[in-house]
């Protein structure tokens, strides 16, 4: 099976560089190989690969900066995953592809279901929900998985960056308001590759398999934790000393609003592929465990 991982440079799809390896070959251009704001090079590269499965782990991630870039991001967020949408279709082709808790406003008290009206409150929010929006409009066989916090021991995410301040200063002042599921990428990359196996035929990818149960999915880890929390227990984790000092997002001033609720629902996920992502804390603990992995930033 012929497998397109756009996004191979992030933190989850470096993770799905080697988890998909053993359900077939897996193409994984560079970002210099495949601009997500070029129509033309988005096209030759997926007519060039031939996939029959088409994962897209990219985007615009920058969550701030996309409230005055919001060309750059509609194009990355929106555009580029209607035109993956639409070639998956023509080609006969199953689209994977990765969404966010950021198109939740974050009102509600308990955690979001797929079938939870969308209100997002930053732009980042609004771009990811079009490109939910554009693979509903062509709608070839796809799954799309809203993921929440993500981190790992790579890249730049909220882990490394308390490891590295814990380092630098002798207190670290966290917001406590935002509660969200900590999600480390490599669970996210393994639980993907897990429900991709079984939509995998004899003859390579089972196109009917992935039509029936095409659409809309919650994967996070389970249990809840705010910012300072996830810091409070990555801080004992790795056994670091630096003072913990809880505050409000008022007292944190960003571009962008964050919701305050960012928790989602799983229990479909679970239901319909039997696959379930542990409680964060231990997903940190495993993390923790792998840490052979070396830490540094993207280039």
């Amino acid at each position: 099976m012929r497998i397109l991982l756009i996004g191979g440079e992030g933190q989850i799809g470096w993770e799905l560089k080697r988890t998909l390896a053993p359900l077939g070959t897996v193409h994984a251009p560079l970002r210099s190989d495949l601009d997500l704001e070029s129509a033309d090079s988005i096209l030759r590269v997926v007519r060039e690969t031939n996939a029959q499965l088409i994962v897209n782990a990219a985007a615009y991630t920058a969550v701030d900066r996309a409230e005055t870039d919001v060309d750059t991001a509609t194009r990355v967020n929106g555009d580029a995953v209607g035109i993956l949408a639409e070639e998956a279709e023509r080609g006969g082709a199953v689209l994977v592809h990765y969404s966010t808790d950021y198109v939740f406003g974050g009102n509600k008290a308990a955690p979001y279901t797929e079938t939870d009206e969308p209100d997002p409150i930053n732009v980042y929010g609004h771009t990811k929900l079009l490109g939910e929006k554009r693979i509903r409009e062509m709608n070839p066989p796809h799954l799309i998985f809203r993921t929440s916090w993500v981190y790992g021991a790579r890249g730049r995410n909220f882990l490394v960056t308390v490891r590295r301040l814990a380092g630098e200063r002798p207190e670290l002042r966290i917001v406590s308001d935002q509660t969200g599921s900590p999600t480390w990428c490599r669970m996210i990359a393994e639980a993907t590759a897990q429900i991709v196996a079984k939509g995998i035929a004899a003859q390579g990818i089972d196109r009917e398999w992935f039509k029936d149960r095409t659409g809309l999915y919650h994967m996070t880890a389970a249990g809840a934790a705010s910012w300072h929390e996830f810091a409070k227990a990555i801080l004992e984790q790795f056994g670091l000393p630096a003072k913990l000092t809880p505050i409000p997002s008022s007292a944190y001033p960003v571009a962008a609003t964050r919701p305050a609720n960012s928790r989602l629902d799983n229990s479909k996920l679970g239901t319909t592929f039997g696959v379930r992502l542990p409680d964060w804390r231990v997903g940190l603990a495993l993390c923790a465990d792998a840490g052979n992995v070396e830490v540094r930033p993207d280039k």
